[in-house]
């Protein structure tokens, strides 16, 4: 299991061909998020599923649970017509499956694509073994616009957002439109650089 990483919509993107690999935001009912990243993996389809480790006390015994860090999400890696085909079928193992999607303002939808660029950031973040990280479940409005930077060394080097502050720290913040907001804990001026996004950073 690994981590990944998404960004706010700055940029509107084009229409993808629905035959062209991406990483998909699925909604997965019921908290079925382990057995959909198990039944992708078992078709040789990536996936990532974030997960946190938490220590649980009952009756003096201690347990260590594993459990989803986004519950009721996974993102998966593949072209549209590939995915749909497991997301749209009612098979005992994938009914529970949907994309989520980007609602338009004519009326029109489309599922909700993950940047490369994002995922990986995202999988940093999520990796990372530094504590005070934060992970909303509803979007930070001050994380969707302002200048893009990247951590350049420590436990998120590499890492890519928008840098606010938040919760009184200095943070590199990743918004996934309409799903959550994750940020770094606290990030020191000297270890960020900005980045040039004259290229489309939407692929």
């Amino acid at each position: 299991m690994s981590t990944r990483n998404a960004l706010p919509k700055t940029i509107r993107r084009k229409p993808k061909p629905e035959t062209i690999p991406h990483w998909y935001a699925i909604r997965c009912t019921y908290g079925r998020e382990r057995k959909a990243y198990e039944f992708f993996s078992k078709n040789g389809i990536e996936a990532f599923y974030p997960t946190i480790t938490n220590t649980k006390s009952t009756d003096g015994k201690t347990e260590t649970i594993v459990e989803s860090r986004l519950p009721n999400l996974l993102f998966a890696f593949g072209s549209y017509e590939q995915l749909k085909k497991y997301v749209f079928d009612n098979h005992e193992d994938t009914k529970y499956l949907r994309f989520y999607y980007n609602l338009h303002h004519d009326g029109t939808k489309e599922p909700l694509v993950v940047p490369q660029w994002q995922m990986i950031s995202l999988m940093k973040i999520c990796d990372a073994e530094a504590e005070d990280k934060h992970l909303e479940p509803f979007v930070v409005e001050k994380f969707k616009v302002g200048q893009l930077v990247r951590v350049k060394d420590g436990p998120f080097a590499g890492v890519e957002g928008i840098v606010k502050r938040y919760k009184g720290q200095q943070r590199i913040g990743i918004v996934v439109d309409g799903l959550f907001t994750i940020t770094t804990a606290y990030i020191a001026k000297d270890k960020l650089e900005p980045v040039d996004t004259s290229s489309d950073k939407s692929k």
